[in-house]
């Protein structure tokens, strides 16, 4: 890899990053009057949890704005020439940004919205595909986060199968197992209490506790 290339990968990880840290599911509701999402619920910032805290219209509106910053940091990358790895390595930045954001003290959410803005740059047909599995699972099971685990463990399958018979860059093996692999981890908890049997499901109040949710 030439020296410019990892000029470049450098850029995308710390942009990648700075930009997926910035905590619109706070931001959003402190705009609009209302409760931080990190006093209700599972405390963190992702849709699900916003949802409870100010309700679906605003949480819809902050996540689309961190499926943006997803976006935002690959095309950021294509715009200063950033090759495929450049671009992966942005994408996955996005995801730990979001999740552990450095403007909030390392918390966040799940990482789902910006992995979907980077998968919009990067591998728009795998949205097609992950896209009725997680809506199926979650209104079959009314488990938020167990939509998002099935979605992304079948998106990342798809991505590196794909990446085999296509072929596609090698890169998108390190992206096919490396999306998912985050989601999975930041959804450590979550997958304990689906294991347990105490996950919360949609539609139920959100109250501090150890079964809340707080999803994407």
């Amino acid at each position: 890899m030439q020296t410019i290339d990892l000029v470049r990968v450098g850029v995308a990880l710390i942009a990648g990053y700075l930009l997926g840290g910035i905590p619109f599911g706070i931001i959003v509701p402190r705009l609009i009057g209302g409760p931080d999402p990190r006093t209700v619920g599972s405390g963190r910032t992702g849709g699900a949890n916003v949802s409870r805290a100010v309700g679906f219209r605003w949480a819809a509106v902050s996540g689309l704005l961190d499926v943006a910053k997803g976006a935002v940091a690959v095309l950021l990358v294509v715009a200063i020439g950033g090759d495929q790895v450049a671009q992966v390595a942005a994408a996955l930045a996005a995801i730990v940004g979001h999740s552990r954001s450095p403007f909030i003290g390392f918390h966040g959410g799940r990482g789902v919205a910006p992995a979907t803005g980077g998968a919009l740059i990067i591998a728009p047909p795998i949205l097609a595909v992950i896209f009725p599995v997680f809506v199926i699972v979650i209104a079959v099971t009314r488990i938020s986060s167990l939509g998002s685990l099935a979605a992304t463990l079948i998106g990342g399958i798809v991505m590196v199968i794909a990446t085999a018979v296509v072929p596609l860059a090698p890169i998108y093996y390190v992206y096919g197992v490396g999306v998912p692999g985050l989601i999975w981890l930041f959804h450590a908890d979550n997958i304990g209490r689906l294991l347990s049997g105490q996950e919360r499901r949609v539609g139920r109040a959100g109250k501090p506790g150890p079964t809340a949710d707080g999803s994407v």
